[in-house]
C-alpha cells in the first residue's frame, strides 16, 4: 500500500489537532474530488513498518487528540488488508484518542456486507473507529457549512454504538469523540 501525505498537525478532519494518514487507491471516482491524485494506488510512497512507527510515536503529545484516516480510500481491499493490523497496533497504543475514518462507501451497504473487500479487514479497521463519515462526495450536494464533510448526502456515524445497537447512531457536534 501507499500513502500520499500525513499531516502531523490536521484540524480540518476531525476534533482537535490530529495526524491524518491520506491513503493511495480510490475507485469511486467522485466527480469534484479534491484528493484526484490519491485515485492512482501507486502514487506516493510506500506505507512501510517505519512510517507506522513514526505515526505511532507522533500520536505521543496529549496536544494531538486523535488520528484520522482518508484518502483515497482506506477500505479499498488492498489498503485495509495493511490498514486492518496498523489500526489494531494504534489503537492499542491509545486507547484514549479519538479515531476517525473517511470512505466513499457506504457503512450498512458496502463495509457491512463484505461487499467491499475482506469482511474481516473491513471489521477489524471499524472496531477501532470512533468515528466513520461514509458516502461518496456529490459535487451537485457539496455544502461549505457542513462541520468534517463534504456534500449533504454524507453521514458522520459513530461505529462503537452503530455496531452494539446494529442500526446507524449519527455523531453531532456535542459529540464527545
Amino acid at each position: 500500500m501507499n500513502y500520499a501525505t500525513i499531516k502531523w498537525y490536521d484540524i480540518s478532519n476531525g476534533p482537535g489537532v490530529r495526524v491524518s494518514l491520506y491513503v493511495s487507491g480510490c475507485r469511486n471516482h467522485c466527480k469534484g474530488c479534491f484528493n484526484k491524485e490519491t485515485w492512482d494506488f501507486d502514487y506516493g510512497e510506500p506505507f512501510t513498518k517505519e512510517i507506522e512507527d513514526k505515526i505511532i510515536e507522533a500520536m505521543k503529545p496529549d496536544y494531538i487528540k486523535g488520528f484520522t484516516l482518508l484518502g483515497g480510500d482506506p477500505f479499498e481491499p488492498e489498503n485495509s488488508k495493511v490498514l486492518a493490523p496498523f489500526m489494531k497496533r494504534l489503537r492499542a497504543a491509545y486507547p484514549e484518542k479519538s479515531f476517525w475514518c473517511f470512505t466513499g462507501y457506504d457503512y450498512e451497504a458496502d463495509l457491512l456486507t463484505g461487499r467491499q473487500g475482506n469482511i474481516d479487514d473491513v471489521m477489524d479497521i471499524l472496531s477501532t473507529l470512533d468515528v466513520l463519515v461514509d458516502g461518496r462526495f456529490v459535487e451537485e450536494l457539496k455544502d461549505l457549512n457542513l462541520k468534517f464533510k463534504g456534500s449533504s448526502n454524507q453521514r458522520t456515524i459513530l461505529v462503537k454504538p452503530s455496531l452494539e445497537k446494529d442500526e446507524v447512531v449519527l455523531w453531532d457536534e456535542v459529540s464527545v469523540v
